[in-house]
């Protein structure tokens, strides 16, 4: 499953009751330039299948968001420029009415239904995230929300919502509310000042290219604000409106060229998306493939060639697909996430094509019983006010519904709680002995899990991905504040996690800790790729220098090193660091990794009520790159480290417990809660003792 959604690829122009024998019909040769083009129609097709499938991963042919905000920029400028030249203006009323006859229906049809089945089906702690991106699709700026909390459509780790894919139709409906206005203008200023197009022409080249250096500059920088951010792929449907401010120019081509160019571009299209992966940086330079191709279609068949790509792209079936697309768009993406929640098992490459074709008859359903009815009501063809109303009160139920999902719904658990069972947390290892004993009927009250996924630490620093220098800041400084001993943890989140025990530690010990810490970013000197960022951590590199540089100038007494293993780890990389940490003169203590279990914790307690015991895995299951932890491990040691090691305080007997002593024992699908983290400083103060005691 990857990235590139679906974007609003159902709304065509064309004729109400347009029939495939006239998709064929040739306008006379000294008129090329047609009201429909059936080549755009199949063009549509084309661009949702490429969606829809990527998505689903039957194919891995990327692309076809792009595809289609360029063909959308195309029929859409088509029609204000038309009516610019016609009457010298465009009827807002009408044209805004027109796009909410064709989007808010489905749209809010499908946000809601989603919610219900999300409620039923899917967990209760990811419902309420849920909700607030349906809010915000409902409203059209969830692509600003997800760039906000930096959406990594890569990840295939169950932190998808149902609701992402409209990030695509937010940009495209934040562009219908702009381009008329603005095309007016231009192009009124334009008539009074040089009596042609030229001056509307100029705006797109600037549109464009600004717009285009935006995105390949972003996309290193800030690859989710690049991917999900309307500046960064304005370009693309400003395209598509120059093409069509240059239609009739166009229509002059010579057939021949014509020809070429359409099959040209749709082999661009074609090639370019299948050579796009997963890995590949999005939207930078990659996506200009889809968009050039997309592009020479829409232009040669300004010039109707009779050999042309048309002849493949205008048939019954990509007219049909055509005529669904916006549908299968609204549909496939929630079917896919909530798949496995209603199934009850992990998505198969078979239901996979379930997902498509379901999603699809769906769409098709919509499409005859939705879409046509409304886009041949007279009353609100007729009356644009009408239709302004229908779909503002369709936008605002949606909205109104996904607040009301917030702040009223309750949350559907499964799991029996025990009003009132304690939560001592962590009491020694025959408190974990005893919660592998318990793994089938959890002791946990209801406020202890439904605190869970929030429950994520409150002591000490930690530095997002973004930053490339630590500095030292007084929430960094945690446990006794006023010692002169000194006491350094340094690492990754892996590190943050261990606050809550190291404040309550240093102030039973009396030692000042101070967090030296950044999410993501082994101490040791390893090179990290982050596919959220779609690049390597350069930050990590930077930051790490700066670091290791702020702990000399610190002198520590004890310095402690906490971290995930990374896949790229490498003992010239752990010795490095190790070596430069043992010359600081401190005494050296190396906590090895806690469990990975690899799935969301509170959700599965949540969820899967008679079968919650699967929520305790098998220790073998969850010591996360064992390979590599031992690598740390053993180069730690040589280099005078005292190992400490965490297991034994997360599993016993074979098994690694979700609820110990009455706590969640993880908040997500590795990092330990804050409150279980507070309970485990009996477990540290023993061996620390012994290391301040040298």
């Amino acid at each position: 499953m990857t990235t590139h959604q679906a974007t609003a690829i159902g709304d065509p122009t064309r004729p109400p009751e347009h029939r495939p024998e006239q998709h064929r019909r040739k306008a006379p040769k000294e008129d090329r330039l047609r009201k429909y083009r059936p080549d755009l129609q199949g063009l549509r097709a084309v661009a949702i299948t490429m969606v829809v499938f990527v998505h689903t991963g039957i194919l891995d042919i990327h692309g076809g968001v792009d595809v289609s905000f360029t063909l959308s920029g195309f029929l859409i400028g088509s029609q204000l420029l038309a009516e610019i030249d016609k009457t010298g203006k465009v009827s807002l009323g009408k044209f805004w009415a027109r796009r909410f006859r064709r989007l808010a229906p489905g749209a809010a049809l499908t946000i809601v239904v989603t919610a219900v089945v999300a409620w039923i089906y899917a967990s209760p702690f990811k419902f309420r995230g849920y909700m607030q991106d349906g809010f915000a699709a409902s409203l059209s700026f969830i692509n600003w929300r997800q760039a906000e909390n930096g959406t990594d459509y890569f990840a295939d780790d169950g932190s998808q919502s149902p609701y992402q894919h409209f990030w695509s139709l937010s940009i495209e409906e934040q562009f219908y509310v702009l381009a008329p206005i603005a095309l007016v203008i231009v192009a009124w200023l334009s008539r009074a000042i040089f009596r042609n197009r030229f001056l509307v022409g100029l705006f797109l080249a600037a549109v464009i290219s600004g717009s285009l250096y935006l995105s390949i500059t972003t996309t290193q920088t800030n690859q989710p604000l690049a991917y999900f951010g309307t500046p960064t792929r304005v370009w693309e449907l400003a395209i598509g409106v120059f093409v069509a401010l240059n239609a009739r120019l166009l229509s002059r081509m010579y057939q021949g060229l014509a020809a070429v160019l359409g099959w040209v571009g749709l082999g661009t299209i074609l090639v370019t998306a299948s050579l796009i992966t997963e890995q590949t940086p999005l939207p930078g330079y990659a996506v200009g493939g889809p968009v050039l191709g997309a592009t020479l279609i829409m232009a040669a068949g300004c010039a109707n060639p009779r050999l042309g790509a048309e002849r493949l792209l205008d048939n019954p079936v990509f007219n049909f697909v055509g005529n669904a697309s916006y549908g299968w768009y609204l549909w496939h993406w929630p079917m896919l996430i909530l798949w496995s929640d209603i199934v009850g098992h992990e998505i198969t490459y078979s239901d996979r094509f379930r997902v498509a074709a379901g999603s699809f008859v769906l769409a098709v359903a919509g499409h005859y019983v939705i879409e046509r009815r409304l886009k041949a009501n007279v009353r609100l063809v007729q009356i644009p006010w009408r239709g302004i109303l229908t779909g503002l009160t369709l936008t605002a139920t949606a909205a109104v519904a996904m607040t009301l999902a917030i702040r009223v719904v309750p949350l559907n658990l499964s799991v029996t709680t025990a009003a009132g069972a304690a939560a001592n947390g962590f009491g020694g290892i025959a408190s974990v002995e005893q919660a592998v004993k318990e793994r089938d009927h959890p002791r946990i009250s209801e406020d202890a899990l439904l605190k869970a996924p929030h429950d994520r630490g409150d002591h000490g620093c930690i530095d997002d991905l973004l930053i490339t220098g630590y500095s030292l800041q007084d929430k960094c400084v945690i446990g006794d504040t006023t010692s002169k001993r000194t006491m350094v943890l340094l690492g990754d989140s892996h590190a943050y996690q261990w606050g809550n025990a190291f404040d309550k530690l240093g102030k039973k010990l009396h030692v000042k800790v101070i967090t030296v810490i950044k999410s993501g970013c082994s101490p040791e000197v390893y090179k990290i790729t982050r596919e959220d960022l779609g690049r390597d951590y350069t930050e990590c590199t930077s930051w790490r220098k700066t670091a290791l540089d702020k702990i000399d100038q610190l002198h520590p007494d004890v310095l402690v090193v906490a971290n995930r293993a990374q896949a790229t780890a490498t003992r010239q990389g752990a010795d490095q660091t190790f070596e430069r940490l043992k010359a600081t003169g401190a005494k050296l203590v190396y906590l090895t990794d806690t469990p990975y279990p690899n799935r969301s914790i509170p959700d599965c307690l949540a969820t899967k009520g008679a079968e919650i015991g699967t929520c305790s895995p098998k220790s073998t299951e969850v010591i996360d790159r064992a390979e590599y932890r031992l690598l740390e491990r053993e180069t730690a040691e040589k280099y005078g480290f005292k190992v400490i090691d965490t297991i034994p305080a997360f599993c016993a007997d074979g098994y690694c417990p979700a609820v110990i002593g009455g706590h969640v024992v993880y908040w997500d699908y590795s990092h330990m809660t804050g409150s279980y983290s507070t309970s485990l400083e009996p477990y540290l103060e023993p061996r620390f003792k012994t290391v301040l005691a040298g």
